[in-house]
């Protein structure tokens, strides 16, 4: 299938959620690597993932692509039913930073290597964006690519019952402010939608 792809012309060869799976995935892109594989490998991940198997990715994948999704444990308890979950993400993103380094963009627009993290703001949360943000700023480097996103809106158990607190989308300025914590923390590679130069001007007043 990976070859098939990209005889069809794809740009990378994207695996999502992997982790459960990774000594089938270097099995398969050892075959495939023989016969003729010369596509960037993408490992697309909540970030809830051992060290371990990312150390076995070690030479293999070209580009990591992390969520980052809570900071505290008392947040990723309540919504990801893991409160481990701050310290295994931190824990595997700076193992991926260490391998890749920051996601290099060629003059096509393509990445061939790198690290890509991605940070869905939440209602109500941006002092969870504000840590998260803060940590990749001075552990990982202000060079770092962030793709903050704000799709973020209520669906399946969220409702008054269940969740009240995320039955909601996020505020009017929300995520105009997350943006502006990134970039008041240094934070230079933004993912490409950036508020217009008036609203930044207008923000660092309030």
């Amino acid at each position: 299938m990976m070859l098939e792809l990209q005889d069809r012309g794809c740009h990378n060869i994207n695996f999502v959620t992997p982790e459960h799976v990774v000594p089938q995935v270097v099995e398969a892109l050892a075959v495939a690597s023989d016969r003729g594989l010369t596509l960037p490998i993408v490992y697309n991940t909540s970030a809830y993932d051992a060290v371990e198997s990312i150390e076995l990715l070690d030479g293999i994948v070209d580009i990591y692509m992390p969520d980052f999704k809570y900071w505290s444990a008392e947040r990723s308890r309540a919504h990801l039913k893991a409160e481990d979950y701050p310290q295994v993400a931190r824990a595997a993103i700076a193992a991926m930073h260490r391998q890749v380094g920051p996601l290099v963009i060629g003059r096509d627009g393509l990445a061939p290597r790198g690290l890509l993290i991605r940070h869905l703001v939440m209602p109500g949360c941006l002092e969870e964006t504000e840590e998260i943000l803060r940590w990749i700023a001075e552990e990982l480097g202000r060079d770092t690519y962030v793709n903050l996103m704000d799709q973020y809106h209520p669906a399946g158990r969220v409702s008054t019952e269940h969740y009240p607190e995320l039955n909601h989308r996020l505020g009017s300025n929300e995520f105009e402010r997350a943006q502006w914590i990134a970039r008041e923390l240094g934070i230079r590679r933004l993912d490409a939608r950036q508020p217009h130069p008036q609203l930044l001007r207008r923000l660092a007043g309030s």
